[in-house]
């Protein structure tokens, strides 16, 4: 029977993957959104199996919404990319400060 623990677990990793991701590839921007979704995913495993474990609709509720922001976040971000490398010609993330203003 798979239980709470094993949910957790598994989020925990994701979770964890999610922010070494970020921290060791500092410099593929496409990477970084990836972990950041990878982050959003563990939190949403989390509300769900918290909501089922105490039989409350509530997090599972809140998880649509945290996977809706995730949707809206992936598509502006990527098509700040879009626009970001039509006008520089690379995606690398030192180039970003040049974006001000």
């Amino acid at each position: 029977m798979i239980g709470l623990s094993h949910y957790l677990t598994v989020a925990a990793i994701l979770f964890t993957l999610g922010v070494l991701g970020i921290f060791i590839n500092r410099k593929n921007i496409i990477v970084i959104l990836m972990s950041v979704e990878l982050i959003l995913l563990a939190v949403n495993i989390n509300l769900v199996a918290f909501s089922t474990h105490l039989n409350d609709i509530t997090g599972q509720v809140f998880a649509l919404f945290v996977l809706t922001v995730a949707a809206a976040e992936a598509a502006i971000g990527l098509a700040i990319l879009v626009v970001f490398f039509r006008n520089r010609g690379s995606i690398a993330v030192e180039d970003v400060s040049v974006m001000k203003g």
